[in-house]
């Protein structure tokens, strides 16, 4: 049951993430500005702010394993329907579908996950789902490459030919839907075979009721972690979805090898962060950590916006090394900054992730106005916020280290 949720966090991972280095080939092969390519992710991760809070309610009430398989069979439909009919508007119309299920998806597979793997092994499994998120991200630009070039490449084999030639001969990409459909199938057969165990919610960690969600939301805290999460995942999606198209604008990379590359290596870089942030976590109080890496981010981003191509093209992987502990680390003071009621409040920042649909967007408008060198400035100002995170947060609990453990044991000594 465990590595059905691991599998389920990698395919969620898979399919979110593929829109980076899709960017380019969807303003080429659908005739787009950029505002409207950038509104292909936004119907996906728009999702996960309108319903996100409602899918706490309906899985209550349905139960985990009819949820997950509904959530999949509605993944499998999207990405069928938007397979055999590839055109702009059925497009956001069936990401939407699938955002939507993903979103329910992470809402249902966090508890169970603790449940499945045990309460006190729930850390380091929650670390490891991460991880392989992160992975899963790090592959999808290489099986989109693989995907795109089959038709010029002879040693191709059979069932990817076979794969992309139900695709039109203009977009191949559009594969991928196929392919997604596929796991989105074979998942949810999994999900009908699979024995579930039961899963009791403590009072804290229940969907809540309206009144809960609005006492929450009248807090000051909650509306600037609120914030937090939101730009959070506006910048990672704005780093990922646009830094193909920029290389190929400014740089006149190829999306579809150089391109695809860097935003595999943005995610590779952040597996890799993740370790270094946990061994950090261990050391340093996690405002500390957050304020060093949120700094370098910047310093990267300002490398990779304005310096040479091939300075440009090593600087947007460093940020997703230097980002990769402000999920966590966001999510965690978040979280120990209020002492009940923290079910609401994953709700509540789960929607938060529709930051994903929105940054990404204004980037876009505003490139069509003014170039897109401009327009990714305003990651900016998301970075900015973040970083002032660490210099705000007020947690009620703050993070173990290895010096404030000695110091608790000298006390009990004493």
């Amino acid at each position: 049951m465990v590595w059905l949720v691991f599998f389920t966090f990698f395919v969620i991972s898979l399919i979110t993430n593929i829109f980076g280095p899709l960017i380019p080939d969807i303003i080429t092969g659908f005739h787009l500005s950029l505002a409207a390519a950038a509104f292909l992710p936004f119907s996906l991760f728009a999702a996960y702010g309108l319903l996100s809070i409602p899918a706490g309610f309906a899985a209550e009430r349905a139960g985990e394993k009819q949820t997950m398989t509904a959530c999949l069979v509605l993944s499998f439909a999207g990405s069928l329907l938007f397979a055999a009919f590839p055109t702009y508007t059925v497009a956001v119309a069936t990401l939407f579908a699938i955002g939507g299920s993903f979103a329910a998806l992470q809402v249902v597979i966090n508890p169970l996950l603790r449940v499945a793997g045990g309460e006190e092994h729930f850390a380091y499994n929650s670390t490891l789902a991460q991880l392989i998120f992160c992975a899963a991200s790090f592959l999808s630009p290489f099986l989109y490459t693989a995907v795109v070039e089959t038709p010029g490449r002879g040693g191709a084999s059979a069932w990817l030919r076979a794969l992309v030639h139900l695709a039109p001969a203009a977009m191949p990409w559009v594969a991928l839907y196929w392919l997604f459909a596929a796991i989105s199938l074979a998942m949810a057969a999994v999900v009908v075979l699979s024995r579930f165990p039961r899963v009791e919610r403590t009072e804290g960690e229940r969907a809540g009721t309206l009144s809960m969600y609005r006492d929450l939301l009248r807090r000051p805290v909650v509306l600037l972690y609120f914030a937090s999460v939101f730009l959070y995942v506006g910048t990672e999606q704005g780093v990922a979805n646009w830094m193909s198209e920029f290389l190929r604008r400014y740089h006149g990379y190829d999306p579809h090898t150089v391109g695809a590359a860097a935003v595999a290596w943005f995610w590779g870089a952040m597996v890799a962060g993740c370790f270094a942030g946990m061994l950090l976590l261990k050391l340093f109080d996690s405002r500390g950590v957050l304020f060093a890496f949120s700094a370098v981010a910047l310093a990267s981003l300002t490398a990779a916006l304005f310096d040479g191509a091939a300075v440009s093209r090593l600087a947007f992987p460093a940020i997703g090394l230097f980002a990769s502990v402000m999920w966590p680390i966001i999510i965690s003071l978040a979280l120990n900054s209020v002492s009940e009621h923290h079910g609401p409040l994953s709700g509540i920042f789960c929607a938060a992730i529709a930051g994903g649909a929105v940054w990404p967007e204004l980037i876009g408008a505003l490139a069509d106005a003014a170039g897109l060198r401009l327009g990714m400035c305003l990651l900016y100002l998301s970075m900015g916020w973040v970083l002032s995170v660490s210099l705000w947060a007020r947690p009620l609990v703050g993070n173990a280290t290895i010096r404030r453990r000695t110091g608790r044991q000298k006390v009990g000594i004493e």
